[in-house]
């Protein structure tokens, strides 16, 4: 975290922001639209770009000075993590289909080392990670094509963000239109996501000493204009991962993300304000790599602890054990109420939080291990 107070403070508000976009991920996949606010802001609408925006927030210019470099604390930061863990739900799978479970594919080289790169949800336990392996890609396509427009010693700013958005903007087209399948999926996800990149990129360089705006009349903006779409749009949730389900044309879907963190941005901006609820905020803001990792083994915990009241105690008898053992995203309500999918929130993300502490404590305990061992 830098020094400086002022981009501290922008710091810890693009924080917030990623740990709104994570509980909404965590949430969206419940089916949990309780943060929605009506229907206003569908997360399927822009959950998934918040993270592209943040990253691209946080990119830094002089990584094209040093492109070698970069690139590998990306392996070490994003890769690296990513693949040690796809070894671990791929080996939960394999024994959990011995125990009668049929989620998610059998361990190989394929489901370890390329499926992550196509569609990322080889053992489904932690299909939320498939961003993980795009995201990498995105930052190799950022810094290399920044890097070749260097050369020419151009402000290029507005050129990439442009370029970036009409190549979505095709991409939309062309998936509405049913071009955009099978091996197409990977290119077709790349294209649709740069733009997200660059906003973030766009915002911090070109428009955030702007974003002055009072908070009632930048409200009063930011939902007006979301009014008007969800009423004259026929649905605005889209599927980032599969590039599909654009029911208004191209450009529609990039407005809801643009509205959608246009709104939360500023909710950010005001939780920064309040000491307590900014220090948990901002906690779950720098541990969103876990949480989507491995919150999907939250529920998974929360769902097995109702089995076995079903089995051995009177309650949840109601309990649905073939979809338990068949589907990822059944969500097993006690009673039928809504408000379960609590439970299966804060676990979800408690457990995430739980797994990134202990590397941590692990990372630091071999960090003062290794100098005893360097004596031998």
């Amino acid at each position: 975290m830098e020094k400086n107070t002022a981009l501290f403070r922008e710091n810890r508000e693009l924080r917030i922001l990623s740990a709104i976009g994570i509980i909404f991920v965590a949430a969206g996949h419940l089916g949990y639209n309780l943060f929605d606010l009506g229907e206003l802001f569908p997360y399927y609408s822009f959950h998934v770009f918040i993270f592209l925006f943040v990253s691209g927030y946080f990119y830094k210019e002089e990584s094209q000075e040093r492109i070698g470099g970069y690139l590998m604390g990306k392996c070490f930061t994003l890769l690296l993590p990513y693949f040690a863990w796809n070894l671990f739900y791929g080996v939960l799978a394999e024994l959990l289909h011995g125990a009668g479970f049929s989620i998610g594919e059998s361990l190989s080289l394929k489901t370890l080392f390329l499926s992550p790169f196509l569609d990322g949800h080889q053992f489904m336990y932690n299909f939320p990670a498939w961003f993980v392996p795009v995201l990498f890609m995105l930052e190799v396509l950022n810094v290399l094509m920044r890097k070749i427009l260097s050369l020419f010693k151009l402000d290029f700013e507005w050129l990439i963000f442009f370029g970036c958005l009409l190549a979505g903007v095709l991409t939309v087209w062309l998936a509405a239109t049913g071009h955009v399948w099978g091996w197409y999926k990977l290119p077709g996800r790349l294209l649709f996501m740069m733009p997200g990149f660059q906003m973030g990129r766009i915002y911090r360089t070109r428009l955030e000493p702007y974003d002055r705006m009072t908070d009632g009349p930048y409200f009063l903006i930011v939902m007006g204009i979301q009014i008007l779409i969800t009423i004259l749009c026929a649905g605005l949730n889209f599927s980032a991962v599969w590039v599909s389900s654009f029911a208004n044309g191209p450009l529609v879907p990039y407005l809801t993300v643009i509205t959608g963190i246009a709104f939360w941005l500023r909710v950010a901006r005001i939780m920064s304000k309040i000491p307590y609820l900014s220090d948990k905020m901002t906690y779950i803001g720098r541990n969103t790599y876990s949480i989507m990792m491995h919150h999907i083994a939250g529920f998974m915990l929360v769902k097995s602890f109702f089995y076995l009241c079903s089995l051995y105690t009177p309650f949840c008898r109601e309990f649905d054990r073939e979809m338990f053992f068949s589907e990822i995203g059944f969500v097993y309500l006690i009673g039928g109420s809504e408000a379960s999918k609590w439970i299966y929130l804060f676990v979800g993300i408690g457990l995430s939080l739980g797994i990134a502490w202990l590397q941590r404590k692990a990372g630091s305990m071999l960090r003062r291990l290794l100098p005893v061992f360097s004596r031998f």
